[in-house]
């Protein structure tokens, strides 16, 4: 596992979300996210593929060499280990293998095996309890079952946009302690302090965006500045 704390020491971190299309707009938007004051940026694809996106980040990296840049391939999920360049700063996928089944943990544990084989060391941001993922009756135990098999839990509210749910976050961060936990959805400059308490990192798009696509430049400084003050 990687250490999220020794890369980010601060409590709080807010790493802005872009949806890409075009290689264009994926550095347009990755250089906003620097210049307004966010830890760093996820690029994300949801029309494009893992190709495609992989291209586009080769190219932000090389704009902004000094930046953090993560990545959820959403058409690999899990085998995006296998594809990513070794200088991605962080890996997200949305589920991170992590039920209620009779086997709770087969999936996760045989992503941490990979891990261990992997020449990647950045940090993993695996998805529990997550959107559109189904109902999960005792957050408590699928976030401690979590613990040893990611580095930063994730978890959202019901959809793309929904804030989660405080009292959910509450009780995940009560389970897992000093462990990171990273809320995915819903996030905006009014509500985040709402957070604060419990989480220590937050995925955001839909918040600090003007469209499904663009980032908004004040409205990611307002995030900022909100986590901030």
């Amino acid at each position: 596992m990687s250490d999220y704390r020794s890369v980010f020491p601060k409590k709080h971190i807010f790493l802005a979300v872009v949806h890409v299309e075009t290689e264009a707009q994926a550095l347009r938007n990755a250089c906003i996210a620097t210049d307004e004051g966010a830890d760093g940026i996820f690029f994300i694809n949801h029309w494009i593929s893992y190709n495609r996106l992989l291209e586009y980040y080769r190219s932000a990296r090389e704009k902004l060499p000094d930046f953090w840049i993560g990545l959820n391939c959403l058409d690999l999920g899990k085998a995006a280990l296998s594809f990513i360049p070794e200088d991605t700063a962080g890996l997200w996928v949305d589920n991170a293998g992590i039920n209620e089944s009779l086997a709770p943990v087969a999936e996760a544990r045989e992503f941490s095996e990979l891990r261990k084989t992997s020449k990647w060391q950045g940090i993993y941001f695996g998805g529990v309890a997550f959107k559109y993922q189904g109902a999960v009756a005792d957050v408590t135990n699928v976030a401690k079952l979590a613990m040893p098999f990611v580095d930063v839990i994730t978890t959202s509210g019901a959809g793309t946009g929904v804030a989660a749910d405080v009292a959910k976050i509450r009780t995940m961060k009560e389970a897992i302690g000093d462990h990171p936990l990273a809320i995915a959805s819903g996030i905006t400059p009014e509500n985040v302090q709402d957070y604060m308490p419990y989480a220590d990192c937050f995925l955001v798009a839909t918040g600090v965006s003007d469209s499904h696509t663009e980032l908004n430049p004040g409205k990611v400084r307002q995030l900022v500045q909100a986590i901030n003050k």
